[in-house]
């Protein structure tokens, strides 16, 4: 029984002899790939795009999962220093500011939740 090397340079020496006699004085026909393209479209299709659509459930029902819970407000002093106003809004949010997760210097905004 061969061990797998020397399987996979024996394979890697014919295909090399194969094309090299392929293109020795005739052209090359269309299709000659050896089903390349085949495999690779049956890979997307059934093992990529499910694969993509598992991990997009599996995300979906972690977030289903998780507590929307508002942290506790600690102020230290070390953060949400502001040394001067943004360019924006009120001067205190940041540009993607969300209420309900980012504080303000002064502590949380008070947000009526529906």
């Amino acid at each position: 029984m061969a061990n797998f090397g020397s399987l996979v340079l024996r394979r890697a020496f014919n295909v090399g002899r194969r094309q090299s006699s392929t293109y020795s004085g005739t052209a090359a026909t269309a299709g000659g790939h050896g089903g390349g393209i085949k495999l690779w479209k049956r890979l997307s299709f059934f093992v990529a795009l499910p694969g993509v659509g598992l991990c997009m459930l599996n995300a979906y029902l972690k977030h289903q999962e998780e507590s929307h819970e508002q942290p506790e407000f600690v102020p230290y002093e070390h953060l949400r220093i502001r040394t001067k106003r943004f360019p924006w809004g009120d001067g205190k949010r940041s540009l993607f500011h969300n209420p309900h997760v980012n504080a303000l210097p002064d502590g949380y905004e008070e947000v009526a939740h529906h």
